[in-house]
């Protein structure tokens, strides 16, 4: 197996793996208040979905490594 193929399987692999795993998610801090003895803090949450556009890309990018003409 030629270094192009186990690069393009590899691509497919970790695409697939991005998309199993999915988007990111974390929380912000967006407003502190004290009152007193107690503190108040709201968190948001926001979920990221680059780890699937980048999936889609991996697994792309390795099927077109795959399907290339091998003689270029």
């Amino acid at each position: 197996m030629n270094p192009l193929n186990m690069t393009a399987i590899a691509l497919i692999i970790a695409g697939g793996l991005g998309l199993a795993y999915g988007g990111s998610s974390y929380a912000q801090e967006t407003q502190e208040d004290r009152l007193g003895l107690i503190e108040l803090t709201i968190q948001d949450q926001h979920t990221a979905s680059i780890l699937v556009w980048i999936g889609v890309a991996a697994i792309v990018a390795g099927m077109f490594l795959l399907v290339m003409p091998k003689d270029i």
